[in-house]
């Protein structure tokens, strides 16, 4: 018999119980665990269809460096694992993402814009892996964020003008895989170099994916993945071309447009040991664990969209009209999407892509009701802010009116946060220890 639902706070506490059945099917730690114990020579892993056996040599060190949102959690994940055969380790996290790890070191850095404690903190990172053998091993852990966090300029360019690139690209509606591959250009370690620091030991990588496509290569800026035989370390793309393509190039500093208008030169990587990659998980595992969390409640479901991308009003509209002409006979039903939208930031004000995706939706569903939706990152930021995301319905317009708020001219000022923040309809997760892009679930009733 299908979960009844009567009231739209009934309609939130549902939607936020589904996110956190999401959340905890995704965590770093979770997932590491899930790959199985190590023997005492190796590490046999099956996951998804993919069988590695990674050798450990038990004459060598083992080594656990790594970055990004979700490091904390994945360290965790190891230290469960390996315990004291760990001789050192050493990961970069957002501040305020450490988690409660005894062997791996933890340092933090700024994100989403680079800062000098990550140029610091990656030189650490650096030094854990100098001088070793090929009997060493390096277990890396890479997730969102990294592309922030583990930080140190390509030779002729600086810390203040590659973050006044990233910075404007985080703006200009940019995707993802865009915005990481300039970054790639960008770096000493991004693009596969950070294998030339590891070698000649053996590097095995653990990957949890916030980038729609699912490339590799584009997780963290993939600093341990090699681009392809014949192409550059952006991964073939031209990073001059996407700067021009979003009308930067007057605006990126000159040192800049520069060493990207340079042709990059063609250095032989060092020989190393075996380099291996495992991805252990991204949006489909979060929305499969929504899948089951309904069936579980007997609750009617449609997957909108599950790789989700474009223009963050589109695909708010695109949400709220499938809210909107749910018939009656077939509610209570769920709605999910996953993945990444991307918005163009031309105001002044506070938010996030999925606080404003929340903002377009409510106005879409603006005196509609038995109506409610969630649009939440899973690593709980969204945007420059305190939230992971926020809820809408049909009341929220007239709600936000009623405190004399415009919604429609904050929408114009990119101000979202401060909107719901005064209504009360943020969802503050905190740091979830995961980063797998974000999810919107909305209910019709």
């Amino acid at each position: 018999m299908p979960v009844t639902i009567d009231t739209v706070q009934e309609a939130r506490n549902l939607l936020t119980s589904l996110f956190g059945k999401a959340l905890e099917a995704v965590r770093g730690d979770h997932l590491v665990e899930c790959l199985g114990p190590p023997t005492e020579t190796g590490w046999f892993i099956r996951k998804d269809g993919q069988a590695i056996d990674w050798p450990i040599d038990p004459r060598g060190r083992l080594i656990v460096i790594g970055a990004g949102k979700a490091a904390a959690a994945m360290a965790q994940g190891i230290e469960t694992l390996f315990g004291d055969r760990i001789d050192d380790g050493c990961i970069i996290v957002k501040r305020d993402h450490r988690g409660p790890l005894r062997r791996i070191r933890q340092l933090e850095a700024g994100h989403p814009l680079p800062d000098e404690a990550g140029v610091a903190a990656t030189a650490e990172l650096l030094r854990a892996v100098n001088g070793l053998t090929r009997r060493d091993s390096v277990i890396v852990l890479l997730s969102g964020g990294a592309s922030a966090l583990l930080v140190a300029p390509a030779p002729g360019i600086t810390l203040s003008e590659k973050s006044a690139t990233t910075d404007l690209l985080l703006r200009s509606g940019a995707s993802i895989e865009e915005i990481n591959c300039v970054r790639k250009r960008l770096s000493r370690v991004k693009g596969g170099l950070l294998l030339d620091h590891i070698a000649p030991a053996a590097c095995l990588t653990l990957l949890l994916s916030d980038v729609p496509s699912g490339d590799h290569g584009s997780i963290g800026s993939g600093p341990t993945i090699r681009p392809s035989s014949g192409r550059s370390s952006s991964g073939g793309h031209d990073p001059l071309e996407i700067i021009a393509h979003y009308g930067l190039l007057d605006h990126i500093p000159s040192a800049v447009r520069a060493l990207l208008a340079k042709p990059q030169a063609s250095v032989p990587p060092r020989e190393g040991g075996r380099a291996d990659v495992v991805l252990l998980g991204d949006s489909g595992s979060a929305l499969a664990a929504v899948r089951q969390a309904a069936r579980d409640a007997g609750l009617r479901f449609h997957v909108v969209n599950p790789n989700m991308t474009g223009h963050t009003h589109v695909q708010a509209r695109s949400m709220a009209e499938a809210l909107r002409r749910c018939p009656a006979a077939r509610r209570p039903a769920l709605f999910m999407s996953a993945g990444e939208t991307t918005l163009h930031v031309t105001g002044d004000g506070k938010g996030g892509r999925n606080q404003e995706f929340a903002l377009v939706a409510a106005l879409a569903l603006e005196g509609v009701g038995r109506v409610a939706l969630l649009s939440a990152g899973t690593d709980g930021t969204d945007g420059p802010t305190d939230a992971a995301g926020a809820f809408a319905d049909g009341s929220l317009v007239a709600r936000a009116q009623a405190l004399g708020l415009e919604p429609i001219k904050m929408l114009a000022r990119n101000d979202s946060y401060t909107l719901f923040d005064r209504t009360q309809d943020l969802l503050r997760t905190g740091s979830t220890g995961t980063n797998v892009m974000d999810l919107v679930l909305g209910i019709a009733f």
